[in-house]
Formats: structure tokens, C-alpha cells, sequence
């Protein structure tokens, strides 16, 4: 088995991850995937001359399991001489999902991030991780760029252990006599996560591919490749548009079309959530008509028009 400390000073180096002097916010749960990463990150740390962060997000829906696991992060935290930001919940107000746990961590971390003036925020997504996400996001249709899952990079978002596989990552700690903790209702399958993880990827493991989770991580990676290309292409030729010609448009080839369209629609509501397929379509049904008379259609507080030769996206 390759180093694990070389494998990621590679990806720091191949992905740009981080640069001498950085100060980094680190996303550590107790988990082995976390506790590594923390471990990893303190022996660069001197070469690299970077500030550690840490920070924990306690749910405290696992009770007395919760509690373990933030007293183990504040010990690491301790044992590496780095300081320890940690955020307790007391009760939910609201429907407890794998999305909204996510959003209390993410807006924790930049709140976080913010305080300390922190250039990255680091967190531990393995190739299984990885593979999971592909497979949720197949599940659902995603189109290529859903595909691309996610990043070694995402603007000061990185993912050091992307390429790292779960084995590797317990046979560091067990090698390195490094304590983690086990979260028990990874277990149970409540999420769709866990039925991917628990049920569905061994059924495909057995029965078809023993490899299929690094299967999903080539695909993620060969999509993000693709659809870095189609982007690029995309807002080169969008430019600084406010209103798009419709022939030139009608020209472009099927993929490069719907993206200038998405880069579109997304500069005007700032994002593409709930934006879906059945919208372009309708956008392209306007493209392709034949009438003269001027057409429109709304959705998501938006407005497409096409007047003559130009289509035009503007806000309600």
C-alpha cells in the first residue's frame, strides 16, 4: 500500500488544495474518515506552515454516544495543541434529514471559517463517500453535471482524501494506534444513504462488480472532467450577454446549448436549486418555434421571453 502522507501530498499538489501559510478549518466528527484527516494535516502542518482549526458539530441525537464523540475531538484537539471551536444543538426544531444536518454543519463552518479569517475548510470525503453520492445522484437522473459528485477542490472548499478508500483510511489509524469513534446509526438504514451504503452496494459488489465503488469514482471524475470542459465553453460564449440570439444559440451543439441556458437562468436567481429539465425544455420549445408573435413562459420568479431574434431571462 502506497504512503497514505504521500498519496495526499500529491493531491494537495495535482489539485492545488492549499498553499504555504494557509490557515485551514478542519471538519472533524470523531469518525475515522475526520480523525485522520486531522492526523495527516498535523504532520504537514510544519512543512506547510499552516494554522489548524478545529471544528465539531454536536447533534445530540445520539445521547450519550454524542457527547463521546465530541470529548474524543476535544482530546485530539488537545493532544495536537490546536484550538477547538464546537457547536451543541439542543433540540431540533425542524424535520431531521441528511440535507438540513448538512446545512447546520456547512453554515457552522463558515461562521467558523469566518472568525478565524481561514483560507480552506477541509473535510473528509473518501472514495466511498464518493461513490455513494454518484450512486444517489444516478437514483435520481442526474445529467452530467450532477455526476461530477463531488470535488477535490470547490473554491475554499477541499477534500484531501477524496481518492482514499475506507480501507486505507482504518489501516492508517490501526497502524497509527489512533482512536475514532463509530457512529452505530451509520448502521441503520433511516437514510437513503445508508441503504446505498448498507444494502444496495453490496448486493452490486456480490452479484456483478467487486470493484463498483471505485467504478463510480472514475465516472465522477471523468464527468467532472466533461462537464469542466462544457462550463468553460459555455460562459465563454455567454459572456456578458443580457439577451441571447437565438439562431447563434440554435447552432450550438444540444449540451453546450442547455448549459448556456443553466449559466443563464442561474445568473439571474443566483442558483439552479429546483431549476430541472422540464424547464429547458420548455425554454427550448420557444427557441424552436416557428411563430412570429412574441412568446413567453415564467417559473422560479423568472421571466423568458423571446422577442424577434432574442431571447430574454430577466427576474418577475
Amino acid at each position: 500500500m502506497q504512503n497514505l502522507l504521500k498519496k495526499i501530498q500529491e493531491n494537495i499538489f495535482r489539485h492545488e488544495l492549499l498553499e504555504r501559510g494557509n490557515k485551514i478549518i478542519v471538519g472533524i466528527s470523531g469518525g475515522p474518515d475526520s480523525v485522520c484527516l486531522l492526523d495527516i494535516f498535523s504532520k504537514l502542518q510544519k512543512n506547510y506552515g499552516l494554522e489548524l482549526v478545529v471544528a465539531h458539530v454536536n447533534y445530540g441525537l445520539r445521547g450519550k454516544d454524542s457527547e463521546k464523540d465530541e470529548k474524543l475531538v476535544k482530546k485530539l484537539a488537545e493532544k495536537y495543541k490546536l484550538p477547538c471551536e464546537v457547536f451543541q444543538i439542543s433540540n431540533f426544531k425542524f424535520q431531521i434529514s441528511e440535507n438540513n444536518l448538512r446545512d447546520i454543519r456547512y453554515k457552522f463552518f463558515e461562521k467558523i471559517s469566518k472568525k478565524h479569517g481561514s483560507d480552506r475548510l477541509a473535510l473528509a470525503h473518501n472514495r466511498n463517500d464518493q461513490a455513494e453520492t454518484v450512486m444517489l445522484r444516478l437514483l435520481r437522473g442526474s445529467g452530467l453535471r450532477g455526476l461530477g459528485a463531488m470535488k477535490f477542490r470547490n473554491e475554499n472548499i477541499i477534500r484531501p482524501l477524496l481518492n482514499i478508500s475506507r480501507k486505507e483510511i482504518l489501516e492508517y489509524l490501526r497502524k497509527n494506534r489512533i482512536p475514532y469513534r463509530t457512529d452505530k446509526s451509520n448502521l441503520k438504514n433511516d437514510f437513503t444513504r445508508n441503504k446505498v451504503r448498507n444494502q444496495l452496494f453490496p448486493f452490486i459488489e456480490k452479484n456483478f462488480n467487486p470493484n463498483f465503488q471505485e467504478a463510480l469514482f472514475h465516472l465522477a471524475a471523468a464527468s467532472n472532467e466533461d462537464y469542466g470542459f462544457i462550463r468553460r465553453y459555455a460562459e465563454e460564449w455567454l459572456g456578458k450577454k443580457k439577451n441571447i440570439p437565438v439562431k447563434e444559440i440554435g447552432n450550438l451543439h444540444p449540451a453546450i446549448r442547455n448549459e448556456v441556458l443553466r449559466q443563464a437562468i442561474g445568473r439571474e436567481l443566483g442558483n439552479l436549486q429546483e431549476v430541472e429539465n422540464s424547464h429547458l425544455d420548455e425554454i427550448l420549445k420557444i427557441l424552436k418555434s416557428t411563430k412570429n408573435k412574441r412568446q413567453k413562459l415564467s417559473f422560479k420568479g423568472l421571466k423568458i421571453e423571446r422577442i424577434g431574434d432574442k431571447l430574454v431571462i430577466s427576474k418577475l
